[in-house]
């Protein structure tokens, strides 16, 4: 009761609807949770309710009546790549991203205001660090479950701590595989449009809350989707630059079809597989970055030598104060 109460809740709260509706969020991370497999952190299941119940929780950080969490927090939903084309490699490092942009700034404010004004941390997003960086945090949480089960302790309060940075970690993914989040064209088409797309700024909500609403999506649609685990290995920053990329590719297909009117019809199958492939995909991402931090909060935490904050660090950025990862 007390899970059905708290989601009442969050659904009253004020700008809450930044993102995929509460419906998508929630069945995000319930399929993610769902599909770990026996090897993986099975402890999160016993909290599957508080982390679909509270899925859409960061959403709720971002009201204007609350301006120092939302300068914060609103970036983080987005990846409006097109504003940031000139960068190439993406900086492994949330700061260094945000020099560059106002280096940028710098140089183009006066010849071309326009861009310039879009040209700054809110209009580009910060997605994939908010991402990383909850990732980073569950290693360390998971650790120290680990760490309780093999002194045969009380695991509850690290596990918490673990359910709490993966409703952030999942809000961030579930962000990331809707298309209109990685791309200028969030809010209706903008710029040049020889296509004809809506600039309607409902275009949004009316795919992502809406439709998702009116289909009626549950995790038992996408489940047999999310496939078996990856992301086993290599670079996950990177992983989840390509995973953003994928997603952003595909927003001139959502709206082609909110062109020939897909978005009023429920039934519409073409709208709906491309629901139950984003959510999906969704679910799937979180589910490997769940397990893959299980998998590394195996080990102890590798000696950085020398330090991210000394000097003599070849990577040290004086701009920053550290060195990036």
């Amino acid at each position: 009761m007390r899970i059905f109460a708290l989601a009442a809740v969050l659904a009253l709260l004020p700008n809450a609807a930044h993102a995929w509706g509460g419906t998508a969020h929630s069945v995000i991370d319930r399929a993610a949770i769902e599909a770990i497999p026996d090897d993986g952190p099975i402890f999160l299941r016993k909290h599957v309710d508080y982390i679909a119940a509270s899925a859409s929780l960061p959403d709720s950080w971002r009201g204007d009546a609350e301006n120092f969490s939302k300068i914060e927090e609103d970036p983080n939903h987005g990846w409006f790549r097109e504003q940031f084309a000139f960068l190439n490699p993406i900086p492994r490092s949330r700061y260094e991203f945000v020099i560059a942009l106002y280096k940028r700034y710098e140089t183009i404010k006066d010849h071309d205001p326009a861009t310039a004004a879009r040209t700054n941390v809110r209009w580009t997003g910060t997605l994939p660090f908010a991402a990383i960086e909850a990732y980073d945090r569950l290693v360390v949480c998971m650790r120290q479950v680990r760490k309780a089960q093999a002194e045969g302790g009380d695991a509850s309060i690290p596990e918490q701590h673990c359910a709490f940075d993966t409703i952030r970690l999942g809000h961030y993914i579930g962000d990331g595989a809707q298309p209109m989040h990685d791309s200028i064209h969030s809010d209706g088409w903008r710029g040049d449009n020889p296509k004809g797309f809506t600039t309607d700024r409902s275009v949004h909500g009316r795919f992502e809350s809406r439709f998702v609403d009116g289909m009626r999506l549950t995790v038992a649609d996408i489940a047999p989707r999310i496939g078996a685990p990856g992301r086993r290995s290599g670079d996950m920053f990177d992983a989840v630059l390509a995973f953003l990329d994928e997603a952003g590719d595909k927003v001139e297909a959502v709206y082609t079809l909110e062109k020939r009117n897909g978005f009023a019809d429920y039934a519409d199958k073409d709208v709906r597989a491309m629901v139950y492939e984003r959510t999906a995909a969704g679910a799937a991402m979180l589910r490997d970055m769940l397990c893959r931090a299980w998998a590394e909060s195996a080990a102890p935490p590798a000696k950085v030598t020398p330090s991210p904050l000394d000097f003599t660090n070849p990577r040290f950025n004086p701009e920053t104060g550290s060195a990036p990862d």
